[in-house]
């Protein structure tokens, strides 16, 4: 084996926008295309916005303007202004900004001067510019390197900075903004920022009543078990109440106006929190479990330069309010004991009702403890490893590497689709959980009959989700069937078990369908894989008249090697998303329920996955004849 030189030449100093291209992952998480959530393109659009937000909070602008527009994104707000001198540094050079100012940005997201760094690296265009009083100074850029600097001109715009970019597409592989994520970002900026108007394309985010707000509009009024408490004080504020038919926790957190979605510190708190201080409100000392089980609860606290475990700030770190601060933990609990506890004295209907459910989910536990040991143990003797799952070596609530983001489980039916993606997969990454047929419809059952069904029994272990999804060892659980009306009901009862046992599973962006090519269109030199109907059509024209066409019935007739093209770097992954104030209860009353027929009608006329759930049943006869309009091949 030759020897490996190690000298001077082997030693490179990268620039910042060399730094940021090589390793986006740094500042901006995992890269992904757009069906998810946390894909490194809505943080670009977060670091752009977040600075805005920050001008509203020093009281300067009222409004932010967002538009997009052929996945080019511009963010217009009325603050201040970017100071005319300053304005190609602070978005291309490194460790410049005017947040170093603790007295000015103390509780601001962004203190390291970074992200709209990032944001310019990574995109094919950027252009910024800043108006102040009468003057306005723009600039150009792509990938970082300053293209055309525009000079200093006298205009009437009112004051304020508009950025606007595109995300480069050798690094953001076939992306593309879904609106849904972008509008539950503006939704969330309007609730963490009462009186600020969020626009996006023309509609308007608006809240008056912050955290109050969030939670009505996220769950349907006649699904909580009692009325949402809100309570606010200096630099926290919190609201929540419990669901009648939900089961497990389901939080919202933010710090300084950022959406921590892994929690942090500040979440820990609220959660021990709630359940001392109701402890100690009802003189019982209850199950941790029992008080929190249905719990929906968000929490907002801005803390003085605080500290997260990655530049992307969706988990804090920090453990005390700021310098010479109380600890986050005491702050919480001190404001929870008071707050609370003088809520439910003064609402004694509402603290009636609030002890109703942790009773009624103390009865649940206990009835279901020899229930769920048995689960176990035939979970054990099935030999779940050996008889359903094909395990990958790398999991989402373990590893703390960037590949914990890439993990998924792929649930198939059938030996032919289970052989052929348990060969073409990426055994780091990837799982392969394979059904035995039609899985059980569990809308009309309660939890004592699905912890008894073995499919969904092994099901509960392979994901480790018993509990709740803390623990959850895959990011992506994805739904691969055929595309025919089996396959399709075979997701929708699929789909019935997450909604009603793991809501929070679906809220949280962990439900996916897998996109599988319907034809194959070739001649002796290429070959195009095809998902739709209008993409048969173009490849066709591309080919010429020398062609021949293979229509794909089921995953079992691709081969593994043409499935590793499927399931690698260009997988086509479409997110499961219900939208705010659904009635999950409702939802499933009119897909699994005794309505037969309009049920088929939907399964037989979107054989393929439905992006958009429908909410009102009364809207499905509209909502399909749309569907039928624009030829939706599902």
């Amino acid at each position: 084996m030759s020897e490996i030189k190690y000298t001077e030449e082997n030693i490179r100093s990268l620039d910042w926008k060399e730094h940021m291209r090589i390793r986006p992952g740094m500042y901006i998480g995992k890269l992904g295309d757009g069906s998810a959530q946390d894909d490194g393109i809505y943080v670009l659009v977060k670091e752009v916005v977040d600075n805005s937000i920050d001008e509203y909070v020093m009281g300067h602008g009222k409004k932010v303007e967002i538009t997009m527009e052929d996945n080019t994104i511009t963010v217009r707000d009325f603050g201040r202004g970017i100071p005319l001198g300053k304005v190609i540094d602070c978005v291309a050079k490194i460790n410049t900004g005017g947040k170093y100012d603790s007295k000015a940005f103390k509780k601001s997201v962004g203190l390291n001067g970074v992200g709209v760094k990032a944001v310019n690296a990574l995109s094919t265009a950027f252009t910024v510019t800043s108006v102040r009083d009468g003057k306005m100074k723009k600039a150009e850029f792509s990938q970082g390197e300053l293209v055309k600097e525009h000079r200093q001109a006298k205009t009437k715009e009112e004051n304020g900075t508009m950025i606007s970019f595109h995300p480069d597409p050798e690094i953001f592989r076939n992306f593309g903004f879904r609106k849904q994520f972008i509008e539950e970002r503006m939704w969330n900026y309007a609730y963490l920022n009462a009186g600020l108007a969020m626009w996006y394309n023309g509609k308007r985010f608006y809240s008056k009543n912050g955290l109050l707000d969030l939670l009505q509009n996220k769950t349907a009024a006649d699904d909580l078990t009692y009325p949402v408490i809100h309570l606010k004080g200096n630099d926290i504020e919190v609201a929540l109440t419990h669901s009648d038919s939900q089961y497990g926790e389901e939080y919202y957190s933010f710090v300084n106006g950022q959406h921590t979605t892994q929690g942090g510190t500040h979440l820990a708190a609220f959660r021990e929190a709630i359940v001392k201080t109701l402890r100690d409100f009802y003189g019982k000392n209850y199950e941790t479990s029992d008080i929190r089980q249905s719990i929906i609860a968000a929490i907002s606290v801005r803390v003085e330069e605080p500290v997260f475990e990655s530049q992307t700030k969706t988990k804090l770190g920090s453990q005390n309010m700021g310098p010479d601060l109380p600890t986050v933990r005491s702050f919480i609990t001190d404001f929870l004991k008071k707050e609370l506890d003088n809520f439910l004295h003064r609402n004694k209907e509402t603290a009636e009702l609030l002890q109703k459910r942790i009773l009624r989910s103390e009865r649940e536990r206990k009835d279901m403890a020899g229930i769920k040991k048995l689960a176990r143990q035939n979970a054990k003797k099935a030999s779940l490893h050996n008889k359903k799952l094909r395990d990958c070596r790398k999991h989402f609530n373990k590893e703390k590497s960037e590949k914990r983001f890439e993990t998924m489980l792929f649930i198939t039916e059938g030996d032919s689709a289970s052989g052929s993606i348990t060969k073409a997969r990426n055994v780091d990454t990837q799982a392969v959980f394979s059904l035995r047929g039609k899985p059980l419809n569990t809308f009309s059952h309660n939890k004592k009959i699905v912890y008894q069904n073995e499919e969904f029994n092994l099901l509960h272990h392979a994901l480790n989700i018993e509990d709740g999804i803390e623990n959850l060892r895959y990011n992506k659980i994805v739904i691969a069937t055929d595309a025919d009306v089996d396959g399709m009901h075979i997701r929708l009862l699929l789909l019935t078990f997450f909604l009603k046992y793991f809501p929070e599973l679906v809220k949280n962006g962990h439900i996916y369908i897998l996109e599988t090519p319907l034809f194959r269109v070739r001649n002796k030199k290429n070959t195009i894989y095809c998902y739709s109907e209008q993409e048969k059509q173009a490849a066709m024209k591309k080919l010429g008249k020398t062609h021949e066409i293979t229509r794909f019935k089921g995953l079992g007739e691709i081969s593994p090697d043409e499935f590793g093209g499927f399931i690698g770097k260009d997988i086509r992954l479409n997110p499961v998303i219900i939208q705010d104030n659904t009635s999950i209860p409702k939802l499933l009353e009119y897909y699994m329920g005794k309505n037969t027929p309009n049920r088929q009608k939907f399964i037989i006329g979107n054989l393929r996955y439905d992006k958009d759930i429908v909410d009102d049943p009364e809207e499905l006869e509209e909502e399909q004849q749309a569907l039928s309009d624009q030829k939706v091949a599902k």
